[in-house]
């Protein structure tokens, strides 16, 4: 490259970063969309009204919450990925980020098109059984599942192929060597009335909202938590990942704040502050607290980074190892 064409590349750079400074100085100029994307009313949506007012007092800005349901929650993906100019950012899990491209044919974004600038809350996954199960924890399970064997397997409820519980209990057959059968659902509901109704064995679900209380009035019995640990708040319950056969058996599902990858990091840096400043708020913290969310404390964007590229590996590898395609 001639000493010229040097000097003009390096002035087009110049530019190009004062440009993305300037942007990033002034924003938000306008409102900014937050896009959930699943209908209104859903755990999306709770979790982006109950942070919406102090985001705003944070922003200088309203914060428009957007309900864009469909495919999976790839929709509302890929309206927010429409958006170029920071003002468009998404409520986003596991569920709509990382699962539909392993498993939608259609869906043509990929989860390292967008990166997360705020972990919000999760809850671990728990495992369910039927009351009338004759087993109580994991050993007793993998007993009856042996005594079982060539008969019917255990019939484990998911929301559907390719599910992030469905995948969940595919690494749980996997490690623990029970044979289940996957029987997919439509949703979380009534595959929660099936199994209080005993037509399915097993279930994976979210230990959060009404679940804790359906345990404790009998109507289902828990196996254990996806957890390393038991919970504080329940010390009762058995962490699955403790178990030999179970090691690093850890899942849990989370909310974040996720925006295009080419968002200019000032704009990123403004949105991780002003996200972490509104979790802070007491009455916020109580609200996800009393229906069973665990509010995640503060992380740098590289801290988020280090996450999310860790669960985006995970699922894949879980896809791969079942041969998953995308349908």
């Amino acid at each position: 490259m001639t000493p010229f064409f040097q000097r003009s590349a390096a002035v087009l750079a110049t530019l190009c970063l004062a440009a993305a400074s300037a942007v990033a100085q002034g924003w938000p100029t306008k409102p900014v969309t937050l896009v959930v994307p699943w209908p209104a009313g859903g755990p999306s949506d709770f979790v982006a009204r109950q942070v919406q007012n102090d985001v705003v007092k944070a922003l200088g800005q309203p914060l428009v919450v957007e309900n864009v349901g469909g495919v999976g929650g790839a929709l509302g993906v890929q309206k927010m990925l429409n958006g170029s100019d920071g003002h468009t950012v998404l409520l986003g899990s596991p569920l709509e980020l990382i699962i539909p491209p392993l498993t939608i044919a259609t869906v043509k974004y990929k989860p390292g098109d967008l990166r997360m600038v705020a972990q919000l809350v999760k809850a671990p996954l728990v495992l369910l059984a039927r009351k009338d199960l004759p087993a109580n924890n994991v050993d007793e399970l993998m007993a009856l599942a042996a005594k079982q064997r060539g008969q019917r397997p255990l019939a484990l409820a998911n929301t559907g192929p390719g599910s992030m519980f469905h995948l969940v209990g595919e690494k749980f057959a996997q490690q623990s060597g029970i044979e289940l059968l996957h029987v997919p659902y439509k949703g979380s509901a009534p595959a929660m009335g099936d199994l209080m109704g005993g037509q399915v064995d097993l279930m994976f679900t979210i230990f959060a909202g009404p679940v804790p209380a359906t345990i404790a009035d009998g109507k289902l019995k828990v196996i254990g938590l996806a957890t390393a640990q038991p919970l504080p708040r329940f010390p009762q319950i058995p962490a699955l990942a403790a178990h030999p056969k179970l090691a690093g058996f850890e899942f849990d599902s989370w909310a974040g704040i996720q925006v295009p990858r080419q968002t200019p990091e000032d704009v990123a840096q403004r949105l991780n502050k002003a996200l972490y400043e509104a979790m802070q708020n007491p009455a916020t913290r109580q609200a996800f607290e009393s229906v069973g969310n665990q509010v995640v404390a503060p992380m740098s964007l590289a801290e988020l980074e280090r996450v999310y590229q860790a669960e985006i590996t995970r699922y894949q590898s879980i896809a791969k190892s079942m041969n998953l395609q995308a349908q």
